[in-house]
């Protein structure tokens, strides 16, 4: 082509310029096309740089859609983040480990991390930080309830549709199972979280909150030989963290006045 089809075909294009951000799903350029026109102007940019600077504002408006999407498949109950974790209220746990553990190489990998604790000390708030940190480093995660996800395996399992559920929960590269231990299962749901478990083994990595010491958990399940499995999975290549203390919502009441010193203090222990 030569200069003056180049020229043509230039001014056709700018003619046509927000049309052809639109079709191309150019959305980020298309909304702020005129702002970030006069901006280059104003600052003396040249082509090159107006050009990345374009292309920059478009990956952080998809970054934002990715992880907003991807927080809303999570199914998180609420928003937790660590900067608004008080580590200084939790002397049992390292700081550095869980901002290595930010990092997601564990994820990457597929191993499991495990947070023990009685309730109230934190766990689940760092489970949810720590999930958002994996959506925004590109990693698919899902939240769940032990006692949610063990009822719908049952109901699958009933329903003939066990391998399909399966494979729903196995399908994220991280799963989050909360509260692990609050009630115990019989036998049969044991086997089919141990299903669950072994699928996923190896793959994708599992993270684990509960009050429960490990040595507890055949009376989880109702049998010793399946939680030792479990155990034997879960804990290969794995990092666990115990918490311990007293809730965080006992010890606000403890120190407004409306818990006894006493009761409150006895929960953490």
């Amino acid at each position: 082509m030569n200069e003056t089809g180049i020229k043509h075909r230039a001014i056709l294009a700018s003619e046509n310029l927000s049309e052809i951000l639109l079709s191309l799903k150019l959305n980020a350029m298309h909304d702020r096309l005129e702002t970030m026109l006069d901006m280059c102007g104003t600052a003396d940019l040249t082509h090159r740089e107006s050009l990345a600077l374009f292309c920059d504002i478009e990956r952080e408006r998809r970054s934002e859609r990715r992880i907003t999407m991807g927080m809303r498949i999570a199914h998180f109950p609420f928003i937790r983040t660590l900067d608004t974790f008080d580590f200084s209220e939790q002397a049992s746990i390292d700081p550095g480990q869980i901002r290595e553990l930010a990092l997601c190489r564990w994820i990457a990998g597929g191993d499991n991390t495990i947070l023990l604790g009685p309730p109230g000390v934190g766990k689940t708030h760092l489970a949810i930080a720590l999930g958002r940190e994996a959506i925004i480093r590109g990693y698919s995660t899902m939240f769940v309830t032990a006692v949610g996800l063990l009822a719908n395996l049952t109901k699958a399992h009933s329903e003939n549709k066990l391998e399909q559920r399966l494979a729903y929960y196995a399908k994220p590269k991280l799963l989050i199972i909360d509260e692990l231990g609050y009630l115990p299962f019989d036998v049969n749901t044991a086997h089919l979280f141990f299903q669950l478990v072994s699928k996923r083994y190896g793959k994708s990595a599992t993270m684990i909150t509960s009050n429960r010491a490990f040595g507890e958990w055949g009376e989880i399940f109702g049998d010793h030989v399946v939680a030792t499995a479990l155990l034997d999975r879960l804990l290969h290549n794995s990092h666990v963290i115990t918490i311990k203390g007293e809730s965080y919502r006992l010890k606000t009441k403890r120190k407004s006045g409306v818990l006894p010193m006493t009761l409150a203090q006895n929960s953490g222990q």
